[in-house]
């Protein structure tokens, strides 16, 4: 008998100043847990993330650090595991959560002091994960750098090389990126000149109304390690969640600046950097 494939589920280890942790009661089975819930077919597990928190709270986050996933056994009928990524959250907006509605799913929803949530957890494997956070109590920006999507090989193209633009699956793969960028907040986006990268963020620009900032000193005809530098420093040097779109002959540079490993990202792939004034705190890598 084939084992069944395990059960993908997401959540968040949500913080607000305090420092305080969001907790949840479910009451078909009493207990105290993190925010989480299975991830949708098709859903990546990022939005996943945001979604549940959401739905079981009330309350609209972002997504900081990743944190160790857990991996357990569940019994439903027959037993599978599960899996559930993790991050921490911070609130977006409101923190409240006192005019939460109760439901049969969760009937209470409240913010915990950390040395107080440890107690209040009722499973081990929570407890672990709120453990985790330490060096994330303090909140942290998340730096998006970002391949732009699968473009039309160079070799089919006659057009002038900037205006090459994105393949079916680039298309593609620039829609599914508007929900991974939402969930880690992005409100500003910087690009290279060229076709292709501008069109891998333009569904997220336009989905959130917001402006493209294009620049020929990321595109891979101009950018020298010092036009390139000068971007990512002014992104590391402002807090507000960005995304910074180029090429693969560019993006060593950009590690570079960053003073990270270079990931070797695939088309239409991302890495997020983490980080608090001008320092990197965590690493987190994706692809859609």
């Amino acid at each position: 008998m084939t084992e069944a494939p395990p059960i993908l589920a997401a959540g968040a280890v949500v913080l607000r100043k305090g420092p305080e942790v969001l907790l949840v009661h479910r009451p078909k089975y009493d207990d105290w847990s993190l925010p989480k819930g299975k991830v949708d077919p098709g859903e990546h597990v990022t939005a996943a993330a945001v979604r549940e928190v959401a739905e079981e709270t009330g309350l609209r986050i972002r997504l900081g650090p990743p944190l160790r996933s857990q991996q357990y056994d569940v019994r439903n009928g027959s037993t599978r595991s599960k899996i559930v990524q993790y991050w921490v959250g911070r609130p977006v907006g409101d923190d409240d959560v006192s005019a939460y509605a109760p439901n049969d799913e969760i009937d209470q929803v409240v913010w915990v002091p950390i040395d107080k949530a440890k107690d209040l957890l009722t499973y081990e494997r929570d407890r672990a994960t709120l453990a985790e956070i330490l060096p994330f109590e303090k909140k942290t920006n998340p730096l998006v750098v970002l391949r732009h999507g699968k473009a039309v090989p160079r070799k089919e193209w006659d057009g002038e090389e900037r205006k090459r633009p994105l393949a079916e699956l680039g298309t593609w793969q620039a829609e599914q990126l508007v929900p991974v960028l939402d969930a880690f907040g992005v409100r500003r986006i910087v690009s290279s000149s060229s076709r292709r990268c501008w069109n891998t963020v333009s569904p997220y620009a336009d989905a959130k109304n917001l402006e493209v900032d294009v620049t020929t000193s990321l595109s891979e005809q101009d950018a020298t390690r010092r036009s390139v530098e000068r971007h990512v420093t002014r992104l590391l040097d402002h807090p507000e969640p960005a995304v910074l779109c180029t090429h693969r002959p560019v993006l060593p540079w950009v590690y570079e600046v960053l003073g990270v490993p270079n990931p070797k990202l695939e088309a239409g792939a991302l890495l997020v950097v983490h980080h608090r004034r001008g320092r990197v705190i965590a690493l987190d890598r994706h692809r859609v």
